[in-house]
Parts: C-alpha cells; sequence; structure tokens
C-alpha cells in the first residue's frame, strides 16, 4: 500500500474543505474567483494537518535500524520533499499576494473587470509597496552573503514568526473555551438562558439592518427615478437595481412608469464614481440583512428546541414531542431508529452526560498541551508528554499508535486555533455566520489566517514531540517538513529565544479566558456581553425572552391557519367541487335566459330598463357566488336550487347571505 493512504487523505481532505466552504459559503451567489481562492487557501492548510503524521510515521519507520515491517501509510522517499515544498509555497503566494487582492477585487463596487482591478490595486498599494520594501532590503542582503539558502530561511522564519505570534492569542483562548463549552452545554437552564440574550442582541441588529437597508434602497429609488432608460449612466443603475431584493425591484420598477423621459435641464445626475459607492453599499446591506433574517430564524428554532427539551423533562411518557412537529412526513430514521422514545432518552438524559464527559476529556487534553508548551525545550529529561508517548511507541515499532497520536494531537490544536478564527467578530467587517451567511470579505480572510497560522502550527507540534532539532538540540532524522523549513541556526536569537519562551506566554492567556478577564473589558467598553451577575444581561435576558414568546405565538398562528384549511379542504372539498359544477350549469342557464330576453320585443322602455336591471342582478349573484369561499359550510343548507331567487334560506355561508340581500333590492327597484 506504498502511497495509498496519502491519495486517500488528499482526496477525503478535499471534500472535508468543500464542505466547511458550503456550510459558510453560498456556491449560487458568491463570485467564482472568491470560491475558487476560499476552498484552495483552506485544502492546503487542511492537507499539512492531515499529512504530517504519515510524515512523522515514515522518519519513525527510518529511525529504526532494522524494522520489522513498514507501516501501511509508509510514504516512499523524494515524494514528501517535492509535496510539501508544492502545498507551502503555493499557500504562501496565496496568503500573502493573491488573497489580499481577491479581497478588494471582491469587496468593490466596480461594473467592470477592469474597474474593481484599479479599485483592488489602489486600496493594496501600501500593503505590496511594504513587500516592495522588504524584498529591496533583502536584495542588498545577498548582494552582501550570496546564499540562496539564507535569504529563503529568513524569508520562512519571518512568515513563521508572525503567525507564531497570532497562533499563540488564538491558541490560549481555545483551550479554555472549547471545553468550558461543552460544560455550558450540558447545562439546559444556562444554554436557554443565553439563547435568550443572544436572541434580544440579534433583534437590535436586525432591526438595525433594515432600517440601513431601507435608507439605502430609499437613495437607489431616487437616483432610478432621477436617471432614466435612455441615459448613459441607466446601465449601471439596472445592475445596481439587480443585486436589490425583489420586493424593492418591483416597486422601484411601477415607479417608473409614473415619470416621464429624463430632462437635462431639471436633473442633477450622479457621477460614476458615486454610482460605484453606492453600488458597494448595496451588496453590504442586502448581505448584512439576509444574514441577520437567516439567523434570527435558526436561533428561534434553537430557543424552541430547548424550551421543549425543558417541558419534555418532566414527561412520564418518556416520548419527546414538539411545540410545532414538522408537517413532512416522518422518514424511515424517524421511524425505527430515532423515534420519540430515542429521542426523549437522547435529549433529556444522554446527551447532557455525554457532553460533560467531552468536556473532561478536552480539558485533560488542554492541560497536557499547556504543561508541553512550558517543558518542550527540555530533552534530559524528557518533559513533554507528547515526546514520551512518541517515543514509547517508537520502541514498541507502534507505527499505527504513532500516527493516531500525532494525529489526534495536531488536530486538538488546529481546532483550538481554527475555531477561535471562527469566533472572532471585527465589528461587520468581519464576521463568519454558518447556513451560507458568510460574505466574501471574510471568507477570503479566513484563507488568509490559516495560512498564516498552519506552518507554525506544524513547526510548534513538531517541538512539542521533539522532531525538531533546531528547538530539541538533537542529532535525530528530521521530517520532510522540517527541511522544507531550513535550519533556524541562520537567526539563533530566534530559534533559541522567541520559538522556546514565547509559547510560555499560553498560560497567562489560558488563565485570562478562564477568568473572562477579555469578555469583562468589551463589556467596560459597552460592547454587552453575556455576564450572569450584571443587571443589563438580565434585562436583555428578559427581553428576549418576550421576543422568542411573541415569535412562537405568531409562529402558533400561522400553523392554525393552515391546519384549518387543510382540514376545510380534506373535509369539503368534494361538496365545493360539486357546488362549483352546479353553478356552471346555472350560470350557462342563465346566460342563454338573458340573451333570449335581449332579443325578445319589449313593449315598452320602462320594462326593458327593469329587465336589465334584474339580468345585471343575477349577474352578480352568480359572480358573487363563484368567487365566494364559505367559511361555514354545511352540506344540510343546500337546497335544490341556490340561485332560487324566492327561496328565504342562503345556500352557502355569508357571502350567498349577502347576493341574495343584493338580489332582492334590485327586485325590488
Amino acid at each position: 500500500m506504498s502511497g495509498a493512504a496519502l491519495g486517500l487523505e488528499i482526496v477525503v481532505v478535499f471534500f472535508l474543505a468543500l464542505f466547511l466552504l458550503h456550510r459558510y459559503g453560498d456556491f449560487r451567489k458568491q463570485q467564482r474567483m472568491v470560491l475558487f481562492g476560499t476552498l484552495l487557501a483552506w485544502y492546503l492548510c487542511f492537507l499539512i494537518v492531515f499529512i504530517l503524521p504519515l510524515d512523522v510515521t515514515t522518519v519513525s519507520a527510518h529511525t529504526v535500524p532494522k524494522p520489522c515491517y513498514q507501516p501501511w501509510s509508509y510514504v516512499p522517499d523524494g515524494v514528501m520533499p517535492v509535496f510539501w515544498r508544492v502545498v507551502y509555497w503555493t499557500s504562501q503566494c496565496l496568503t500573502w499576494l493573491l488573497l489580499p487582492f481577491m479581497q478588494s477585487y471582491a469587496r468593490s463596487g466596480g461594473f467592470s473587470i477592469g474597474g474593481k482591478v484599479k479599485t483592488a490595486l489602489i486600496e493594496n498599494a501600501i500593503y505590496y509597496g511594504t513587500y516592495l520594501l522588504i524584498f529591496g532590503s533583502l536584495l542588498i542582503y545577498v548582494a552582501v552573503h550570496p546564499e540562496w539558502y539564507e535569504l529563503q530561511t529568513i524569508g520562512i522564519t519571518a512568515a513563521n514568526t508572525w503567525g507564531l505570534f497570532l497562533l499563540v492569542l488564538l491558541l490560549g483562548y481555545g483551550l479554555v473555551e472549547i471545553p468550558r463549552s461543552y460544560w455550558n452545554a450540558s447545562r439546559r437552564g444556562h444554554l436557554l438562558v443565553k439563547t435568550y440574550f443572544k436572541a434580544a442582541k440579534l433583534m437590535t441588529e436586525k432591526a438595525d439592518a433594515e432600517e440601513n437597508l431601507e435608507d439605502v434602497m430609499e437613495e437607489v429609488r431616487k437616483v432610478s427615478e432621477t436617471i432614466k432608460y435612455n441615459h448613459q449612466l441607466r446601465k449601471y443603475i439596472d445592475t445596481i437595481l439587480r443585486k436589490c431584493p425583489v420586493v424593492y425591484q418591483e416597486k422601484m420598477g411601477r415607479n417608473m412608469d409614473d415619470y416621464e423621459d429624463f430632462d437635462d435641464k431639471q436633473n442633477t445626475y450622479p457621477t460614476e464614481k458615486n454610482l460605484v459607492k453606492l453600488h458597494k453599499q448595496v451588496i453590504y446591506t442586502v448581505q448584512r440583512h439576509n444574514r441577520t433574517r437567516v439567523q434570527w430564524q435558526m436561533l428561534l428554532q434553537q430557543a424552541v428546541h430547548l424550551e421543549d427539551v425543558a417541558r419534555n423533562e418532566s414527561s412520564a411518557a418518556h416520548q419527546f414531542s414538539h411545540s410545532f412537529p414538522s408537517t413532512e412526513p416522518p422518514g424511515w430514521v424517524s421511524r425505527y431508529l430515532y423515534t420519540p422514545t430515542v429521542e426523549w432518552y437522547w435529549e433529556c438524559l444522554l446527551k447532557q452526560w455525554f457532553y460533560r464527559l467531552l468536556s473532561v476529556v478536552l480539558t485533560l487534553f488542554s492541560v497536557s498541551v499547556v504543561w508541553s508548551e512550558c517543558t518542550f525545550f527540555s530533552t534530559r529529561p524528557v518533559l513533554s508528554l507528547f515526546a514520551v508517548f512518541i517515543q514509547l511507541a517508537e520502541r514498541d515499532y507502534n507505527y499505527l499508535y504513532i500516527e493516531m497520536a500525532c494525529f489526534l494531537t495536531i488536530f486538538f490544536l488546529c481546532t483550538c486555533v481554527y475555531s477561535t478564527v471562527f469566533r472572532i467578530r471585527v465589528f461587520n467587517y468581519y464576521y463568519f455566520a454558518s447556513h451560507h451567511q458568510t460574505d466574501a470579505y471574510s471568507l477570503q480572510f479566513s484563507g488568509m489566517l490559516f495560512c498564516r497560522l498552519t506552518p507554525p502550527l506544524c513547526l510548534n507540534f513538531l517541538g512539542l514531540i521533539h522532531m525538531d532539532k533546531a528547538i530539541s538540540q538533537q542529532q535525530k532524522l528530521q521530517t520532510a517538513y522540517t527541511s522544507i523549513m531550513g535550519s533556524m541556526k541562520v537567526l539563533s536569537f530566534i530559534a533559541n529565544g522567541f520559538y522556546i519562551y514565547y509559547p510560555m506566554l499560553i498560560v497567562i492567556l489560558c488563565i485570562a479566558t478562564y477568568f473572562s478577564l477579555g469578555t469583562r473589558c468589551l463589556n467596560l467598553m459597552g460592547f454587552q456581553q453575556f455576564m450572569g451577575d450584571n443587571e443589563l444581561t438580565s434585562d436583555l435576558i428578559d427581553e428576549g425572552k418576550e421576543l422568542i414568546r411573541r415569535e412562537k405565538r405568531k409562529r402558533q398562528r400561522t400553523e392554525d391557519g393552515e391546519n384549518r384549511r387543510r382540514e376545510w379542504k380534506e373535509r369539503y372539498g368534494n361538496q365545493r367541487d360539486d357546488y362549483s359544477a352546479r353553478n356552471r350549469s346555472t350560470n350557462s342557464e342563465m346566460k342563454e335566459t338573458s340573451y333570449s330576453d335581449t332579443v325578445a320585443p319589449v313593449p315598452n322602455n320602462r320594462q326593458a330598463k327593469y329587465s336589465r336591471a334584474g339580468s345585471r342582478s343575477e349577474r352578480d349573484s352568480v359572480e358573487l357566488l363563484q368567487d365566494a369561499e364559505p367559511l361555514d359550510f354545511n352540506a344540510d343548507t343546500l337546497t335544490d336550487d341556490p340561485l332560487d331567487a324566492n327561496s328565504t334560506r342562503p345556500a352557502g355561508g355569508r357571502y350567498l347571505s349577502m347576493s341574495s340581500s343584493r338580489s332582492r333590492i334590485f327586485d325590488d327597484v
């Protein structure tokens, strides 16, 4: 199976990156360039995480003097260096050159490719100017020390140093917050109260988004009414209108019919630069409005589900009942596997204990990481727990254990870092939202962060297991990944100082995260955060609870109306069809009678006038009967002829009684 594991993981990682991109991005609406750039960045970073354990296993097999057997995941010599070189340099080109340009291009409000490219180059002028300055300095260094290998190592070291600085900050938050989030998830009362708090904040954001959308749409309406169809800037207006919601498009289309063609002497027209700015505002406000609307629906479902769990905990029947059951027929899984009884035991009994056990396991992992980060530089004795585990497995030639231990460790580290990236919110400029609601700027910014954080994260992991001889100071066979990174001895103050002692700051960051110092600071600055001992938090919780109750009443009324209409259709559908058929036959007979009355000779004008009035009243009666949808329909009230003028008992509901009264009024005339 030489190289089979490598090929299998390459395919699996691609579908994993595609799945995550589908969850957060929108394949139908977002630009193909944005999706491709984000997918490539995520894919390359995930490849580094998943393939690095294979590299460690291959090196462990080479260190054994006479191995009993080759590991099943053994990769042939010469493959891994080429693979790492392609993956690493492609990801670095993406994060430092292409993705910043693509960010500005996607966020630009230009109407042509050339206009968007120009805007992207202007916005990144300072960014790329800094790169040129650094590159010029490196050229001077090469002139003095003409060794390309050292220049390459300096560039890699600079990128990894920047990434390690941010990595420790994100890792310190994730090591505490991930275990705590699962522990809090097991506390249903705490989770429900926090959901109420989120509902109050999200409703404020939703109202603000709707207000901004109204303001921008009003500005678009004014510009659209000013620039008529035969103006040279009208094509830009049409492009902007296509980005607006359908409701506003139809409203503006109807308003345009009330205005005449433009007059150059009466109207002041905006410039193309103003339209570009307006186009950018429309894209941003529409995306934000859609995101808050979808998030509100998801949060409402979560709150209703948590309330259902709290209500079903005291159920003696041990069967889970939903406040709003699904109208779709249950599938095979719901019928035979995930039955209401199984759902009750999972939601009301087993789920909380599973989350608590998972939180304890993750806490032990976090403690091991913190200990190893503070002691991985010690080789005699070996204090890093992960290095101890790997060395014990090497002595027993247990390659499967080596690969699984490496994969679980690096996967946990990446989960702590990547989940923090997903949770970061910089106002509304960078914000990750599931259900296809993440904008192009946030997607590409996450790709940039992943490409900058993953290489130093993997180097840090290799240092934890003593596979990086630049840190462990041991003469061991190094991995192919480390050989691509180059020797850190070129910059000894970084290799012997920053890379060893800076990760110890993770202890301080974990303590600060445990006591929620960041949350308290944001709360003091005016950014409302969930804090149980705060009076404003209690007010927001009460407000959110009332909002959820109001939405539930609205949803209940909607479902009750649909159920009544469905029951009425099922109960009286056949009778209504027969009733409509009799109405159509009677209508045709009346038309024939009216036609014969009109062609027959009349004795005087008064009689003709009376005949026309009578036929008109009968036609009105028939039209009202055809358009009517009886609310309290009863088959016992039907007469032999529902259009009989002498019948005093109505044949249908209130619409029929109105038509009968109207017929009698015309008869009196």
